[in-house]
């Protein structure tokens, strides 16, 4: 019961989300539950629908939220549970995903984008240190939330989210796509396969080669 009023603002966030104006495409019929099954006749957003005979209530359901991340797993001290078209099959075509966000005292979701989806944000407990970043002339726009307080990072920009507390903090996330999409800044740029030549990194950061060597060693 410890974990049921984090679903509260969960279930706000959807709802938010379904009356706004996603990115996915509108769909032009009530769902398309999601089958991996190539016998299908109808494939809709990248996936096969399921025969609208054969769904059911838990092609709409997915449990565990109320469960907090494993932040111990992460060199950063964050855990992110994403729940997408991928885990949530109902989702298909109706151009909304929600994740749950754990950190640790002084943890961190790094500088990352969602190519496809804006993130509205809401902090459940905890104080967060939030801020997203423009594109030209890359203005930052930063702000301290705590607990009930309510961000949103546009599509497509850089942002990040720091616990600047010595406690636990929980937050949720919807996003407005059924698969958002992830790019986490440091790990693409250092840990792209095959890698980045270190020669244009040293150029485009204006570090010594030694410190690129290094940093790409890392991921």
């Amino acid at each position: 019961m410890k974990g049921v009023p984090y679903l509260v603002p969960a279930a706000i966030l959807a709802l938010a989300f379904t009356v706004a104006s996603a990115y996915d495409p509108s769909p032009l019929h009530d769902f398309c539950v999601t089958i991996n099954n190539t016998d299908s006749t109808v494939f809709v957003n990248g996936k096969f629908c399921k025969d609208l005979v054969t769904v059911t209530a838990n092609d709409f359901f997915f449990p565990g939220l109320n469960i907090p991340g494993n932040t111990a797993a992460s060199k950063l001290g964050s855990s992110v549970n994403l729940v997408n078209v991928d885990k949530l099959p109902g989702l298909n075509t109706l151009g909304i995903s929600l994740a749950r966000l754990d950190f640790a005292p002084y943890g961190l979701n790094p500088p990352h984008i969602h190519p496809r989806g804006t993130e509205l944000l809401v902090v459940m407990e905890g104080t967060l240190l939030v801020g997203f970043v423009t594109s030209n002339p890359n203005k930052l726009f930063t702000k301290v939330l705590n607990k009930g307080d309510v961000f949103v990072f546009p599509i497509g920009l850089i942002h990040f989210q720091f616990n600047i507390g010595q406690t636990n903090a929980v937050a949720f996330a919807g996003l407005s796509s059924q698969n958002p999409g992830l790019i986490t800044i440091a790990n693409v740029v250092f840990g792209s396969n095959p890698p980045i030549n270190p020669d244009v990194l040293a150029k485009a950061f204006q570090l010594d080669k030694n410190v690129v060597d290094y940093l790409q060693k890392q991921f």
